[in-house]
C-alpha cells in the first residue's frame, strides 16, 4: 500500500514539475514531436505508396502474365532486373498460340500501336499523347479494366474488323465535357480513321495505370489495317482461372509458345514471360530500402533529441537543488529522487511521441492524398514510436535522476 502511495506521490510531483516549467518542457516536447514525425511521417507515406501498388497491381490481375518479345531494363539500387530481347512476337504466332494454349485461362494478345495520337470529336481534339491500343475481347478481364459505361467488343466484332473504340477518362474530358455530349455512339476521328465508340473506361487514377485514361483501345485486326509498321509486335496475356495454378500456367504457356515458334528441345527460349506481381515487388522491395534510410534518419533525429531531453534534465537538476535538499531532509530516499526525474522525463518523452505520431499520420496521409495513395494508419509503427519515446526518456532521464539522488541534503539546502 505504501508503495503505491510512493507511486502516485512520485507521479504528482513530476507532473508538477512539468507544469512549473512550462516553456522548457515546450522546447523539449516539440525537439522529440520532430524527431517522431519525420519518422513516422515518412513510413506512414512509404505504407501509404505500397498499400497503393499492392490494390492497384491486384486491380490489373496480379495472377496474370504476358509473354512479350521485349524484356524490361530496370535498374534499382544496384540491382539489375534484365530481359533478354529477341524477335518481334507475330500476329499470326499470337493467335496461333490462343488456339493450342489448352489451359484453363483467359487469353487475350494485343499490341501498342502508338503512344502519340491525336483524338478528335467536331472542333475538340487531345493532345498527341493518346495510347492506341489494338486487342481482342479478352483485354479489359486480363488486364482488369472496367466499364464506366458502354460495353465490350465482341467476338465477331474483332473477326469482322469492325471501327469502334472503347476510351479512356481523359479522352472523354477532352473530347465531350464542353458539349456534355454523352460519348457512346459518337464518332470519334483516330488518326485518319473514324471509330465508334462503345464504351468508355473507368477512371484509374495518375498512379499505376494511370495511363489507360489517355488510352484508345481498338480492334486489333483494325489496329493492323490502320496502324501497321514493319514487324508489328504482339503480347500475349493469359490469367489462370485458378489463381492458385500461376506457376503451372506459366511452365503450360512456355511449352506451347516455344512449339508455336518452332524451337528445338536444344534451343534456349527466346521470349519473355513477365509476371504482374513481379513489378509490384520490384517496386515494394525498392520502397524497403527507403524504409531503412527514413528509419535511420528518424533514429538520429531522435539520438539528437535524446541529448536535449538530458541536458535539460541536468539543468532542471542543478535549478531545483534547494528543493532536492528539502525533500531529502523531509525523509526522502534516493530512490525516491531518481524516481521523481525518470518519471518527468519519460513523461516528457511521452507527450512528444504522442504529438509526433499524431503529425506524423496527418503528414504522411496529406503526402499520400498528393499521390493518390490508400489512407493509412501504421499501427506497427505507432507502437515502435511509443517504444522509442520511453526510451529515449528513460536514458535521457538516467543521468540526471542519478545525479540529483546523489546530491547531499545539507548542500543543497545551501545553494543558491
Amino acid at each position: 500500500m505504501k508503495i503505491g502511495v510512493l507511486f502516485k506521490e512520485n507521479i504528482k510531483v513530476s507532473i508538477q514539475s512539468i507544469k512549473s516549467n512550462l516553456l522548457r518542457t515546450i522546447l523539449t516536447v516539440m525537439i522529440i514531436a520532430i524527431g517522431i514525425m519525420a519518422l513516422i511521417g515518412i513510413l506512414t507515406a512509404i505504407e501509404s505508396i505500397k498499400s497503393s501498388i499492392s490494390s492497384e497491381f491486384s486491380a490489373m490481375g496480379a495472377s496474370s502474365f504476358t509473354i512479350r518479345s521485349r524484356g524490361m531494363r530496370v535498374n534499382m539500387n544496384g540491382k539489375r532486373y534484365r530481359q533478354k530481347n529477341h524477335s518481334y512476337i507475330s500476329y499470326k504466332q499470337a493467335l496461333e498460340f490462343k488456339e493450342q494454349y489448352k489451359f484453363p485461362a483467359t487469353v487475350c494478345a494485343s499490341t501498342r500501336a502508338s503512344g502519340t495520337s491525336v483524338a478528335k470529336y467536331l472542333s475538340n481534339k487531345t493532345n498527341p499523347n493518346i495510347n492506341v491500343i489494338g486487342t481482342d475481347e479478352n483485354y479489359l478481364i486480363t488486364n482488369g479494366l472496367e466499364l464506366e459505361k458502354g460495353r465490350n467488343f465482341g467476338t465477331a466484332e474483332i473477326i469482322g474488323n469492325r471501327p469502334l473504340a472503347i476510351i479512356g477518362s481523359d479522352v472523354v474530358k477532352k473530347l465531350f465535357n464542353s458539349t456534355n455530349e454523352d460519348p457512346i455512339d459518337k464518332i470519334i476521328s483516330v488518326g485518319s480513321t473514324k471509330y465508334k465508340v462503345i464504351g468508355v473506361l473507368k477512371d484509374k487514377g495518375t498512379t499505376f495505370g494511370g495511363g489507360y485514361n489517355q488510352s484508345v483501345i481498338l480492334p486489333m485486326t483494325n489496329v493492323r489495317q490502320y496502324f501497321s509498321y514493319p514487324k508489328m509486335s504482339f503480347n500475349i496475356t493469359i490469367l489462370p482461372t485458378n489463381p492458385l495454378l500461376v506457376e503451372a500456367a506459366v511452365s503450360e504457356a512456355e511449352g506451347t509458345f516455344r512449339i508455336v515458334r518452332g524451337l528445338k528441345a536444344k534451343d534456349m527460349t527466346d521470349f519473355n514471360i513477365l509476371k504482374s506481381d513481379r513489378i509490384a515487388k520490384m517496386l515494394i522491395e525498392n520502397l524497403s530500402t527507403v524504409t531503412i534510410g527514413a528509419t535511420i534518419i528518424g533514429i538520429i533525429t531522435l539520438f539528437g533529441a535524446a541529448i536535449g531531453l538530458m541536458n535539460i534534465m541536468l539543468v532542471s537538476v542543478t535549478e531545483r537543488t534547494r528543493e532536492i535538499g528539502t525533500r531529502k531532509a523531509l525523509g526522502a530516499r534516493n530512490k525516491i529522487i531518481k524516481q521523481q526525474f525518470l518519471f518527468e522525463a519519460v513523461f516528457i518523452g511521452q507527450i512528444g511521441g504522442l504529438l509526433g505520431i499524431f503529425l506524423g499520420i496527418l503528414i504522411g496521409n496529406v503526402i499520400a492524398i498528393f499521390t493518390e495513395g490508400a489512407f493509412v494508419i501504421p499501427w506497427g509503427w505507432m507502437i515502435m514510436g511509443f517504444t522509442l519515446t520511453f526510451f529515449v526518456g528513460i536514458i535521457s532521464g538516467y543521468m540526471p535522476a542519478v545525479k540529483a539522488s546523489k546530491l547531499d541534503p545539507i548542500e543543497s539546502l545551501r545553494y543558491e
